[in-house]
Formats: structure tokens, sequence, C-alpha cells
């Protein structure tokens, strides 16, 4: 997936160094055809690898799921690579504005095709393209307004009767016999399952969260064919080795897959942020799960109402200030960071919400406990050291820091992304801060130096 949201910057690159060469579509020519035989060689391959599933059914679906992904793919991205170099190539040379204006355009048309390719494929390419929705800082305009316009609120939605089938296989019996009313029809939809709003026998309302339909074997699918296309892309551009991210899918995915995973997350959370020393409990609330309505398709939790934390007319109508909330998030995820050292990292708008606590008073809301990463005390010694660098704009502290978490020469890059403040203000920052604080900072930096 990295791979992919680098993929403007590569192939911009690469048309750059190219652009004396031989026509972009003669070059595409070959390409394509490798390709192909890309897609056939591979193919056999990951059929037969297929073949050796423990399942029957599995690596049968596989067996046609991973070339056809791998198909889609290469295609794809052999007209990006077409596209770039065709672009690029054909702006004539001392017209800087025209070259803008066709890169803009030329990054509207591929941005487009990443979009279709990711519905096609479904699965885990749902999740890029909303990831790359939120890449302003990153991408080029066109492809994150593209992927936010259309991907984050438009997710696959299986049936009832597949859901029916899930609910039945997982938790033995169907939702008529297990709840006393279950919605036919989801209130929600995320690229990895939905959410329907049931009712107990004894009356509670719940939300029931229902794993799409064969979305494990998709997403092994979907694992398999990235990882084909990020080794690929090792060969082209040396420079770029993504295996890491391939690694990362590999560990994650399968954690995300299953629900009982979520459950423990979620309880765990719940009790850190219960915990006697905490200073936001009772603040922050973690919904119930029900155990025995859960299974590693299937999770069922207290219903929640409430508002998003990005819906200021909503949080308006709570009585609840926006710069207020704002530090209380920042409050519930330094905690996890630096106290708990266990870490929810699927904190985007959706997942947290805002309501009317028990005493009347706003109260925020954590959902999707899928994804979470336990930290140990070296690293998050680190990451201390490192904020308390960036706040005095110590520029050594924060190369010193950012290198021993593995930034490397990209430093400067790193305490950019965590500041949202370009390198020379994150250095010089004495013209944001009162005069007292600016005191400190330098009392500070005479006792490091």
């Amino acid at each position: 997936m990295q791979t992919l949201r680098q993929l403007p910057v590569l192939l911009s690159r690469a048309a750059v160094v190219q652009q004396r060469q031989q026509s972009s579509l003669a070059v595409a020519a070959p390409i394509q055809k490798l390709a192909v035989g890309a897609k056939y060689v591979f193919g056999v391959g990951a059929a037969y690898w297929a073949y050796q599933s423990e399942e029957v059914a599995e690596h049968a679906r596989l067996a046609y799921l991973i070339p056809t992904r791998l198909a889609r793919d290469v295609a794809i991205a052999v007209s990006i690579v077409a596209d770039y170099k065709t672009t690029l190539n054909n702006v004539p040379a001392g017209d800087p504005e025209g070259r803008q204006q066709q890169l803009s355009a030329c990054h509207k048309r591929n941005a487009d095709r990443l979009l279709k390719l990711c519905f096609d494929n479904g699965g885990i390419y749902i999740k890029l393209g909303q990831h790359i929705g939120q890449l302003d800082h990153l991408l080029p305009e066109e492809y994150v307004l593209t992927m936010r316009q259309h991907m984050l609120d438009k997710c696959p939605v299986s049936s009832y009767s597949e859901v029916r089938q899930i609910i039945h296989e997982d938790l033995g019996a169907p939702p008529e016999a297990l709840f006393k009313q279950f919605s036919e029809t989801p209130i929600a939809s995320a690229s990895l399952a939905q959410v329907h709003v049931a009712h107990s026998h004894d009356g509670k309302k719940l939300a029931v969260k229902v794993q799409h339909a064969g979305l494990r074997e998709s997403c092994t699918a979907d694992v398999a064919t990235i990882e084909f296309l990020v080794k690929a892309a090792r060969v082209i551009f040396p420079d770029f080795d993504y295996m890491w991210l391939v690694e990362e899918t590999k560990q994650n995915l399968p954690l995300e897959l299953d629900f009982t995973h979520e459950k423990q997350n979620a309880n765990r959370c719940r009790k850190n942020i219960n915990a006697p020393h905490s200073t936001v409990a009772k603040r922050v609330h973690v919904p119930e799960v029900y155990e025995q309505l859960t299974s590693p398709r299937v999770l069922t939790m207290e219903f929640i109402e409430g508002v998003q934390v990005t819906d200021k007319a909503g949080l308006q109508q709570l009585g609840a200030s926006p710069r207020s909330l704002a530090q209380l998030v920042s409050q519930t995820f330094n905690e996890m960071i630096f106290i708990h050292g266990d870490v929810h990292c699927d904190p985007h708008a959706a997942n947290l919400l805002v309501r009317k606590g028990p005493h009347g008073q706003p109260q925020l809301v954590l959902l999707d406990h899928g994804l979470y990463r336990q930290i140990d005390d070296d690293f998050r010694r680190e990451y201390a050291a490192l904020w308390r660098a960036l706040i005095f704009a110590d520029k050594q502290g924060i190369k010193q820091h950012a290198e021993s978490m593995g930034a490397g020469d990209a430093y400067p890059l790193f305490a950019a992304m965590l500041t949202m403040r370009p390198w020379d203000q994150v250095g010089n920052i004495t013209t944001n801060i009162s005069s007292s604080s600016q005191q400190r900072q330098q009392q500070y930096r005479h006792q490091q130096h």
C-alpha cells in the first residue's frame, strides 16, 4: 500500500530522468507485454501456492483471486506509468506553468484510475483509498481529494443473507434467535465490516459488527499481490524498499480480522482509562462488549448515541467546547502512549464520538479497537525526549532522538510531520510562544549546553 501511495512521486522522478529517451508509448509497450507475462507466470504460481492451503474452498478462491487482483494492479500501474511518461515528456522546456497544469491533470486522471482499482478489488484496497484521502501532507491534492470525496463514506455492503450466515456459523444460531430484534439494513459499513442495530432479549440496544463475507480469503490474496508489487518496485527502484510494510500487514491484518482480538483490546483499554491513576477516568468511555455474542467474525457491544468529534453543530448542541475536547483527546492518547504503552492506532473522526456522560458532561467515546500497538519503555523514553526537544526547539536534541527512533537523515521531515510545521519553524518556536515560555526555553538550552 505504501508503494501505491508513493507511486506519483516515484513515477514523476522516473519520467524526468527519461525525458530525452524514446517515446513513452514505445517504452510502455514492452512493459505491457512484461505485465501480461507476469500475470500468467505469477498466476500459475499463486494457484499452486493456494493449492497447498489447508482448506479446499479457501485455496480454490485464492487461486482465482490472486491472479485476478494482480492483473488489475499491473494494468493500472502500466497505465499510470505510460500517462506520467507521456505527460512529462511532452511538456516544452522552459514552461513551468504549463508543466504544472499538465501534471495536475495527469494526477487527476491517475487518481481516478487508482480509485477504480480500490473499488474493483475491495477489501484492504478500500482501506488504502481511505488512507490516501487523509494524506494531504504527503500526496498531490488530486489524489487526496478524489479519495476523500469518493471513499470515506462508500464501502462495500454485505447482503443480509451473508450476514445471517456468518452469525449462524460463528454463534451457532441465526440473528432472530439470538436477538429480540435485528435490523437487516446496516447503519454503517467500513472496509472490513458493517454494523447492524439489534436489541437483546432484555431490551438493551446493541451494535453488532459483522465481518464482510469472504474477506479473510480476499485479504490473503491482497497481501500476496501487494507483496509481489513491492518486490517488483524494489527491482525497478532499488532505493525504495517497502518489504517492511508487507511484514507489518502480514502481522496486523490477521489481528484486525479476528474480532476476539478487538474484544481483548477494548477490555484492556477500558481497564487502563478507569485505573485509579488515570487523569481521564469518567471523561472517556469504551463500549461494553458482550462476550457470549462475540466471535472471530462477529462483535456485539453496547450501542452508543453520539456525534463525531468533527461535528461542530453537534458538539454545540451537547455544550462541548472544541478546545476542551481537543485537550481531552490529546490527554487520552498521551496517557496511552506515555503511561500505559498500549495505543489505539486508528483514531480517525468516525472512531471518536462525543456524548452526554452520566453526570451531564461531554464524554469521549472510543470505538474500533481492532488495531493496537504496545510500545516498550525505551521507545516511550525516546519519544518523550523527542517531544521535549521539539517543544524547546532544541535542534540537536531533535536530531539525536529522532535518529534513535529510526528516522535517520529524515529527522527534519519526521519533526515536521509531528508538529505540522515546516522545519524552519520547528527550530524557531520562540516566535509563537509567550515570554515566560521563552525564558524556560532559554533555561533548558543553557542546561543542555
